[in-house]
This record gives structure tokens, sequence and C-alpha cells, in this order.
């Protein structure tokens, strides 16, 4: 299932999933992506402008993700929290357990950003990420550099594969599942059961979550 890279991340020898080397896997990524950027391009104007009016600031949030070997990345976001919100997390208790960070009453998070969050159109920038082959559609939670320094082998192998703007913890509950070793299973799944087509079904499963609006804060 896995093909070995030749590299290190820390003491851990890489060992890459076989989606990588996927050419499908990849052109899915480059079309879906293509069709993501111009619904970004209709969606820019009127989202920027909400996010400015409920909350002063820049539109966009960036912030320093771990992809593929734990290789670091840029992760862009429509903002959807208020400005300088990175300073004030030590004040927002965590109600996820293990290395992850989730709160559903999180005060950080703006009334438009509560919007931007359940229609998942925060994560519209995100395609950028997938069309430069950071992450790709289907994949795992990227994490912060924060969390991945505290992770285990077991955890490190979620980083085998690409992460994905969506995954089967987005389709299995996304924020409702908040228990650390439960996402590490789901994502381990899924390097098990991968297909081409398996993608494929989690992009269906994600349209119905989303029009759903289900599990996302």
């Amino acid at each position: 299932m896995l093909k070995s890279h030749g590299a290190l991340a820390g003491s851990r020898a890489l060992l890459y999933h076989r989606s990588v080397y996927s050419s499908a896997k990849r052109g899915l990524d480059i079309l879906g992506s293509l069709a993501g950027l111009v619904v970004l391009a209709i969606a820019v104007v009127p989202v920027a402008i909400a996010i400015y009016l409920d909350n002063p600031g820049p539109i966009f949030f960036s912030q320093v993700r771990c992809g593929l070997g734990g290789k670091r990345f840029r992760l862009y976001k429509f903002r959807s929290m208020v400005v300088g919100a990175e300073a004030l997390k030590h004040l927002v208790e965590n109600e996820s357990s293990g290395h992850i960070f989730k709160n559903a009453n999180d005060p950080r998070i703006t009334r438009v950003g509560r919007f931007l969050r359940s229609t998942s159109l925060d994560e519209l920038p995100q395609f950028w990420n997938v069309l430069r082959g950071d992450m790709s559609l289907v994949g795992t939670r990227p994490p912060t550099p924060d969390e991945v320094q505290h992770y285990s082998d077991r955890h490190w192998q979620r980083l085998h594969v690409k992460p994905g703007m969506t995954g089967e913890w987005q389709v299995s509950g996304r924020s409702n599942v908040r228990d650390f070793e439960a996402i590490i299973d789901l994502d381990l799944r899924y390097q098990v059961v991968w297909t081409v087509w398996y993608d494929v079904l989690i992009l269906l499963r994600t349209v119905r979550v989303l029009l759903r609006r289900s599990g996302s804060f």
C-alpha cells in the first residue's frame, strides 16, 4: 500500500501512500480545483464585503500547515474569526481530546464567519492549494506544526497522503468527531480502502453533508 520515498521527517522514514503517485487522482484534483476557482471568483466580492462589514480587516486568512510527509505549506481561507484571533487562542477552551483544537462556541468566530463555516464557503480559497499541489480534493485534515510535534508514529501515518479539502472525517461527522484517535482511525481507514472512485464517492457524500450543513462550526 505504501511506497518508500527515501527521505526523513525527523527520525521517521517517509512512506508515501500509493495515491500520491496516481495521475488519475491528480487529474481529478486539477479539474475540481479549476471548477472551484471559478466559484471562488464569483463569490469573492460579496463574501469580502460581508467579512469586512462584520469585522474590518483582512479578507483572507492564511496559516502554516503540515502536508505530505510533514512538509509545511501556507493554507488559505476566507477569514471567519476576529482580527488577531491566533493571539487569543489560549483564552478558549479546547473541547476536543488529543492533538486537535475545537470549540463549538468559539467566541473568536464572527457572525459572518459562522455562516461561512456552516456552508464551508470559508474553504473556497483552498482550491488554490489543490491546484498548486499542496493539497488534494480528498485526503486528511492538514494539521498545524504545533499539533504535529506531538505526533506518535501512529499519528504520523496520516501524513502519508496529501491533506484534503474533504475526507473521511468531514463526511463522518465533521466537527462532531472530537476525539483525535477516532480521527486517526478514519484517516488510516481511508488509506486502506482508497481508490480514485472512492474519492469520487467521498466528494458526493461531502455535497450531501454541505447541503445539510451538518457537523460544522
